[in-house]
């Protein structure tokens, strides 16, 4: 039986505000719509919010029904035309990532990309990880309280990434910087002065321009980095034209390195907070890949993900008219009670991998099998380096405004002097 969308509650939707009032805790309050509203209009976000696994997967299963190509977050003002033009085409006039692709252009595409990250090329670079990750959180344990976002996380997981594709050091920081220039306008929800908006913007562009760059290089120079091997191996013969690769290069090295990061973030917090704490991650008795696992699942780093549908639907229960926005809830998704025994808990080791942190279906993340290795790694090396690690007196850290994603603004630690 489908709910009526007429319906008065239904018009006026719920007052969902991921970027305010719900911005650290959002489950306390999608968990009391699970059971009555699985599928609510958030005025707010201009979207249907989808809060169960199982309605979630069967959008994500209907490729001909749902459509992936405005999956970001949108400005919630209108941009200046200048800076909407450059924000329209700072990959190139057209270009497409690939998690915007809709069948039968995303096959091709994915085919290829997919090849730089299978379990075979995941345990070659392996080594390069653990020795990046020991570097980090040998630098990171001079201190004896520092954040752990800015001072290991973020510069880990952006150099991982950027080291498999091939990026030189020098251009690190301007990655990081280009990545929150664009997370800057994708989450603009007021008045911000045009100028700074025209500094993101050209930043953008800077973007665009250094992967064409980089791929035009690797083109006539091949190396042992992934952009090589999507321009000169690819799979089964097949590769992608230099714009192609041009086009995603940024996009792995956004997503390859802010996911891991807030992950890394969840992590930490969540097991330096309970009541064994970090010694028993040292000890063994919470193994790496669970704790890696449940952090996934208790606060997913991509809290969810848009889709629009193609023609009138049902989804939940309800029915949605041809392109209506919808934002599947991954996040919700890992605290449903149907499919954990303990949603709400913190418990590394409870099946947490039937989470969606990861999506489902042909957008499922390429990068998966990657992400865990590099998070593993990342906890195994500060376990080794840091067994007293704590969370330093103060307030609760708060989470960044910049919802789907799910990042900690900082999270202060200390360990002891003799680690």
């Amino acid at each position: 039986m489908s709910i009526s969308a007429d319906s008065e509650q239904l018009r006026e939707g719920r007052p969902f505000d991921p970027y305010g009032a719900h911005r650290d805790d959002p489950y306390a309050f999608l968990a009391g719509l699970e059971g009555a509203e699985p599928v609510f209009y958030a005025p707010l976000l201009g979207a249907w919010c989808v809060t169960r696994r199982e309605d979630m997967v069967a959008v994500l299963r209907d490729d001909r029904s749902f459509s992936a190509r405005d999956h970001n977050p949108r400005p919630a003002v209108e941009l200046p035309e200048d800076v909407s033009r450059m924000f329209r085409t700072w990959r190139g006039v057209d270009a497409v990532a690939v998690g915007s692709l809709d069948p039968p252009e995303h096959a091709k595409v994915r085919e290829v990309l997919n090849a730089g990250f299978t379990p075979a090329r995941v345990r070659d670079f392996e080594p390069t990880i653990r020795t990046i990750a020991t570097a980090h959180a040998e630098r990171f344990a001079a201190a004896e309280e520092s954040d752990l976002i800015s001072g290991f996380a973020v510069p880990y997981a952006l150099e991982v990434i950027c080291r498999r594709l091939g990026i030189p050091d020098e251009y690190l920081d301007r990655c990081r910087t280009w990545s929150e220039q664009r997370i800057e306008l994708m989450m603009v929800r007021s008045d911000v002065d045009p100028e700074l908006l025209r500094e993101h913007a050209r930043g953008l562009m800077e973007f665009g321009a250094f992967a064409r760059s980089l791929v035009r290089e690797r083109l006539a120079s091949p190396r042992d980095d992934l952009i090589s091997e999507l321009l000169h191996e690819g799979r089964a013969g097949h590769t992608l034209t230099a714009d192609e690769v041009s086009v995603q290069v940024p996009t792995l090295i956004f997503a390859g390195h802010m996911t891991c990061a807030e992950a890394l973030g969840t992590i930490f917090f969540q097991q330096l907070g309970s009541p064994g704490g970090w010694a028993e991650v040292v000890d063994g008795k919470v193994g790496t890949r669970e704790l890696v696992e449940e952090g996934l699942r208790f606060d997913s780093p991509l809290a969810g993900m848009y889709r629009t549908a193609l023609r009138d639907v049902v989804v939940g229960g309800v029915p949605l008219a041809e392109g209506s926005r919808l934002l599947l809830l991954y996040g919700a998704a890992g605290r449903d009670s149907r499919s954990h025994a303990c949603p709400a808990a913190f418990a590394p080791g409870s099946g947490s991998a039937a989470h969606l942190a990861f999506g489902h279906g042909i957008h499922f993340c390429l990068g998966a099998g990657f992400a865990r290795a590099e998070l593993e790694i990342a906890v195994q090396a500060v376990a080794a380096r840091m067994p007293g690690l704590r969370l330093a007196p103060g307030l609760p850290p708060r989470h960044r405004p910049v919802f789907p994603l799910r990042a900690l603004t900082e999270l202060r630690v200390r360990h002891r002097a003799d680690d």
